[in-house]
């Protein structure tokens, strides 16, 4: 079996793209925060300390996602054209879903940006509760959806 992030002599490469065509590549991934309830009506009705808890989320995940080739080693820097982020509250089971997508005109894949911009918001919401509440689990970080390339079209089914 050969793997395409060794070279001949097992040493870890960056992928060599370049002679891939562009192709518009967009990728989704999520990520949920189970929290108090009590704590996610603190979020929604603009009371948490710190602040805007999700506006500043979101920022961080657009943040995350622009930094992705910074903390994943052998990922690719990408000219990434759209980052959103979005987040299904609620308030009486005490969760948020994080939902990220990403799109880039590009040679390869942005699934790690999109992952990393989910997990990054996810983290910041974490970052901005935990004085309030200190059993925040971040769970369910996965690719909902992807589309471009030669490996087509992916959708989680669930």
């Amino acid at each position: 079996m050969s793997f395409n992030h060794f070279d001949a002599s097992g040493n870890a490469i960056m992928v060599d793209v370049s002679q891939k065509t562009p192709t518009m590549r967009t990728a989704v991934a999520g990520a949920v925060l189970t929290l108090k309830p009590e704590t996610v009506h603190s979020i929604v009705s603009g009371r948490m300390a710190k602040g805007d808890v999700l506006g500043v989320a979101r920022l961080a995940g657009i943040a995350g996602a622009k930094k992705t080739p910074d903390l994943i080693p052998l990922s690719h820097p990408l000219a990434i054209h759209h980052v959103a982020i979005e987040f299904d509250v609620d308030e009486a089971e005490g969760t948020i879903g994080v939902m990220a997508t990403v799109r880039a005109f590009e040679r390869t894949g942005v699934e790690m940006e999109a992952m990393t911009a989910a997990t990054v918001a996810a983290l910041t919401v974490y970052d901005m509760c935990k004085g309030t509440d200190k059993g925040i689990v971040i769970s369910d970080v996965k690719l909902h959806y992807k589309e471009g390339g030669k490996s087509g079209v992916f959708k989680r089914e669930q």
